[in-house]
This record gives structure tokens, sequence and C-alpha cells, in this order.
């Protein structure tokens, strides 16, 4: 009897390892992102390579508009973030957010207008659709309005207009007449409807605006680790390979190949290599947020972001 229940537990003691890695197996974990477009393409590609299988949890990506997505996870429903830009002007107001990692540091975002309106000049009195009034499409297109001379609050009306693609759809069928496009939509637009782009934010400012945010509370939970950890391999990935990033591109997006392509190279150099952006782009980011918030000084970065997990899966992975 003795030896029966001593080969019993042996026994069991073996297999808890496999028991426990069968339910990290088991695991769904569901990540947000907001809009069609390159700006979620980690995602995509973690999703489509199988990284996301490699590390544990089974994934499940939703799209929904920024604001909803705030409002569900700090009520549980999904586990991380995607699109940050929304939760970073959330957490001054109160939720029980952070940063935990950055892929996109600048603004993949281009103003376009229908084939009549030439110039900013046309612009005025006419419609602009966003995505999230206050998010970093809507905020982008704002600058670009602005420096151009316009005054965004009363030369142009704002609607929300659904996401990137829904947008032009929008735009080809007038009810309204500038949007805020990203790629490959921006390109599809120029091509295929001559469209006009009229000014382009990659290279005027930084904007923080995608990467993987979860609650406060589970930043040292293992399970948002793996989700980090899939997520820097499909960086590395996006990084390293154009024509198969291209390819995840047309798939998810439903555009052709070379269109992927173009939209790759247009935007690889906004994204991140290794999940954290720059001191400098930081500061300016939040001091931005502060303006539109109407905060007297900027959010101190310790409140927002903690790239402390992300920097042990770096390290982990060699990523530089």
């Amino acid at each position: 009897m003795i030896k029966r229940a001593l080969s019993l537990f042996l026994f069991i003691g073996l297999c808890l390892p496999s028991i426990a890695n069968s339910q990290a197996l088991l695991q769904k974990v569901v990540v947000t992102y907001s809009s069609r477009s390159i700006a979620s393409i980690d995602l995509f590609v973690a999703q489509e390579h199988g990284f996301f299988r490699e590390e544990g949890p089974e994934s499940q990506l939703v799209q929904v508009r920024a604001n909803a997505a705030i409002a569900a996870i700090v009520s549980g429903e999904v586990h991380a973030l995607g699109s940050i830009g929304s939760a970073i002007r959330a957490i001054p107001r109160g939720a029980p957010v952070k940063v935990l990692a950055v892929s996109l540091r600048r603004p993949i975002f281009w103003l376009v207008s229908r084939p009549e309106l030439k110039s900013f000049a046309d612009l005025k009195g006419k419609v602009m659709g966003t995505t999230t009034l206050g998010g970093s499409q809507h905020t982008a297109g704002v600058r670009l309005l602005r420096r151009a001379g316009l005054n965004p609050d009363k030369d142009l009306a704002v609607v929300l207009g659904g996401d990137v693609p829904t947008q032009l759809q929008a735009l080809v069928n007038g009810s309204i007449q500038v949007g805020i496009l990203s790629p490959p939509t921006v390109i599809v637009a120029r091509d295929k409807y001559k469209m006009n782009i009229l000014a382009g934010a990659m290279d005027e400012f930084s904007s923080l605006q995608n990467g993987l945010a979860v609650l406060e509370k589970n930043i040292r939970d293992p399970l948002v680790k793996r989700i980090l950890r899939a997520r820097a391999k499909a960086n590395r990935y996006f990084h390293q390979n154009e024509k198969g990033t291209a390819e995840v591109l047309a798939k998810y997006l439903s555009v052709d190949l070379n269109t992927a392509q173009e939209t790759y190279r247009i935007s690889r150099a906004a994204f991140t290599t290794n999940g954290i952006p720059s001191e400098a782009e930081i500061d300016e980011h939040l001091k931005v947020d502060a303006q539109i918030l109407g905060l007297p000084a900027s959010v101190p970065a310790a409140r927002v972001f903690d790239f402390s997990v992300q920097r042990e899966v770096d390290q982990e992975l060699g990523v530089k």
C-alpha cells in the first residue's frame, strides 16, 4: 500500500507541470485594437505567425473604439489594449491603466480630401471624419489643420466616421469631405479614388498610438508578460521581414500585395524596435495631451508608463 501510494504521488508530481502547461495553453486573452490599419501590425503578425501560441495564451483580437475599449478593460471584459493613445489620456482622469509597451511612436496619418478640394483653403465649412474625438487620429488631424492656418473648432465640422476604411467610404459617397487616413487606406484613396493628400503627420511630431496597456494591478501577471513576449517577437519579425509582413497586411486588411508593400515602406520608420520610445518622444506626447485635456502641467511619465516588464522581455529575447 505504501509503495502504491508513493507511486501515485510520484505520478501526480510528474503530471503537475504538464497540467499547468495545458492550463496556460487553454487561457484565452482578448486584446483590442481600434482601427484596421498597419498601426496594429504587431497584433496581426503575432496571431498569423503563431507567436501568441508559442507563449501559451490563445488570442482573440477584437476591434473596439478606443474609448469603449478603456471601459471594457476596467470592467474586466478584455485583458489588454493595443491602441494606447486614448488610454494615455484616460489615465489622468482616473483610469487604473498603465502602458507597458509602445510600438508606434510617430503618427501615420495623412489629411485627405475629396478630389474637388485641392487646398486647405477649400476645406472651410466642410465635414471631417474621425474614429474617436480626442483620439490620436483626431489629434493628428487637428494639428495638421492648425499648421495650415485653419481653426479646427470653427472652420470645419467634425463627426464620428467609423474606422479608417469606413471613413474612406464616407469620403467616396460625400457624407464627409475630409478624412484622416492611415496606410493602406490612404494609398487606396489616392490611387483608386483620386483623393487629394494635403499633408502627412509622420515627420511632424511624436504621437504614441499603439502598443500594450493593461490594468495597473495586472502588470506583474505572468499572462501579461507572455502577451508582451508575443508582441515583441511579432515586432522583431515586422522590422526584419518586409515580404512576410506585407503578406500579413494584404490578408488582414484586404489589399493587394503592392499596396501592402508600399504601406510597409512608408510606415516602418514610425515603429519602435524595442517597444520603448525615447524620453523626448514621451515628453512631447504628454505635453500635447496636457494641452488637449486643459491640464496646468504634463502628467508625470511614471504615472502613465511602466516599461519594466518590456525591458525584461527585450533582454530575454535579445531585442535592442
